[in-house]
């Protein structure tokens, strides 16, 4: 073997070596995350609960600014800590906020649809899917929703792209990163996408309620009755138990 050949595979080599180490890092990032009120209940209640699968879409979604030092405006309110934390705790931390925005805004049912009173056009009709979103989001955001093909579907269909929670999450994940990221806007704000997220609402009480759970790490006191112990794959468990015929 020629030295240029053999310098070609030790570069091979060493980036295959590289890659691997970077994927096993990446995939130890990636945290358990604890149930928020509304899944909790859920499970109670029978019904489906948060599958922790949603967590590791979200957390994977993350770009680095999410996870840099200095905490996003209005971060604090309901993580304390976060800039202390690791950026697997941020991620964590990340993928239970959206879980709370996905209990406040559709009651973590991927399914849901919405009918609007007053439709500019025939796809902005409605808000779809965990994070109630939209398929205009599609060209303001970059967002994998094809309304060509979800328009022959039945609004609930789970077969529609933006009923699909991997790409309604990612979609949502890239709504706040403009948000709080790009135009630097606090994680509350009257202008911001989502309602639950407009402070001194209605329906930003009902998101603050599922805020109460955070990961540990985040440090915020609260008087949370759920057990500490318990994160979304505990919680996806229970619920698997409890549909097993008996």
């Amino acid at each position: 073997m020629s030295i240029s050949a053999l310098k070609t595979s030790l570069v091979t080599l060493s980036l295959v070596f590289f890659i691997g180490i970077t994927t096993a890092s990446a995939a130890q990032a990636i945290k358990p995350v604890p149930p928020t009120p509304i899944d909790v209940k859920k499970v109670e209640l029978g019904g489906a609960p948060w599958n922790p699968q949603w967590d590791q879409i979200i957390q994977k979604a993350l770009p680095p600014e999410m996870l840099a030092s200095q905490a996003p405006r209005g971060v604090r309110r309901f993580c304390p800590r976060f800039g202390e934390m690791s950026a697997a705790d941020k991620g964590a931390f990340w993928a239970y906020f959206f879980q709370a925005l996905a209990g406040a805004e559709a009651g973590l049912n991927p399914n849901t649809s919405v009918r609007h009173a007053e439709p500019e056009v025939a796809m902005a009709m409605r808000s779809e899917g965990l994070l109630q979103l939209a398929y205009a989001d599609q060209k303001r955001y970059g967002c994998d929703f094809d309304w060509q093909l979800d328009r022959a579907l039945k609004p609930n269909d789970p077969a529609k792209t933006i009923l699909q929670p991997k790409n309604n999450l990612e979609c949502g994940v890239k709504i706040l990163v403009n948000q709080i990221i790009v135009q630097h806007k606090p994680l509350l704000s009257r202008s911001g996408y989502w309602s639950t997220l407009r402070p001194d609402g209605p329906s930003y009480r009902v998101f603050a309620k599922q805020m109460t759970n955070p990961p540990a790490a985040c440090g915020l006191l609260t008087k949370s009755v759920i057990d500490k112990s318990a994160t979304t794959k505990s919680v996806q468990d229970d619920a698997d138990r409890s549909e097993t015929p008996k």
